[in-house]
């Protein structure tokens, strides 16, 4: 089996899977019995109404089953959600703001994007915060969903299986463009990504040095005029 785009997938798409397979059964099951006795009880076969008495095994039944399967959907549920709780200490980190409407990614060197750049086959933990209203952090090809609010900082992680380009989404309504906040998630080998970073870096670095460079330009030009 390939490996889905995230660490995450084969988790959460086994657990909706077997809900879903659980789903179809009862579905298929209630059905027929709904059709079998509607069949067999109707008022033609008979005419005259019996009573029928309780049946200790048949409540046993009935009540233990649906307990079991309910614990076994918790139960994958539990696996699933502690996998995700739980970042590795040696996690990459990225700071992540919300804004309406769009997304800003800031790395540790002091780049800043729109896209958010991450390395292949490396934990990597998102710390997410809103300037402004609610927003979620969604990336649907990974399997991972966050809320993001203004009042603390929520965290989320995941470890990219595939190189390549994925939608980042808002999964909470926003305001009027709501919609439109999208941006993409680009996943590349290590190597190019460090190097993506350092000219990110040096490019970043070189702007700022050149608007402190023009302020200063500025500051003195309104010095030369007084």
């Amino acid at each position: 089996m390939s490996p889905g785009a995230s660490n995450f997938v084969e988790t959460v798409d086994n657990a909706f899977l077997f809900i879903v397979i659980i789903s179809v059964l009862l579905l298929i099951l209630i059905t027929f019995l709904m059709i079998f006795f509607v069949v067999k009880y109707n008022k033609k076969r008979n005419p005259k109404a019996v009573n029928i008495h309780g049946s200790i095994p048949l409540e046993i039944t009935w009540t233990v089953i649906p307990t079991i399967l309910v614990l076994a959907m918790f139960w994958f549920g539990w696996v699933g959600y502690k996998q995700m709780a739980s970042a590795p200490g040696n996690a990459y980190q990225i700071d992540v703001t919300a804004q309406m409407w769009q997304w800003k990614f800031h790395y540790k060197n002091g780049t800043q994007t729109d896209t958010l750049y991450v390395p292949l086959k490396t934990p990597v933990k998102l710390n997410l915060k809103s300037l402004d209203v609610n927003h979620a952090f969604f990336v649907p090809a990974f399997r991972i969903k966050k809320d993001v609010y203004a009042s603390r900082t929520n965290t989320v992680w995941f470890e990219a299986e595939k190189a390549g380009s994925y939608d980042i989404a808002c999964a909470e309504y926003c305001g009027l463009r709501h919609s439109y906040m999208y941006t993409r998630l680009v996943v590349l080998p290590k190597e190019e990504f460090y190097s993506w970073l350092a000219k990110a870096g040096a490019k970043d670095s070189a702007g700022t040095a050149l608007a402190g460079d023009s302020l200063s330009i500025a500051k003195d030009s309104v010095i030369i005029k007084k």
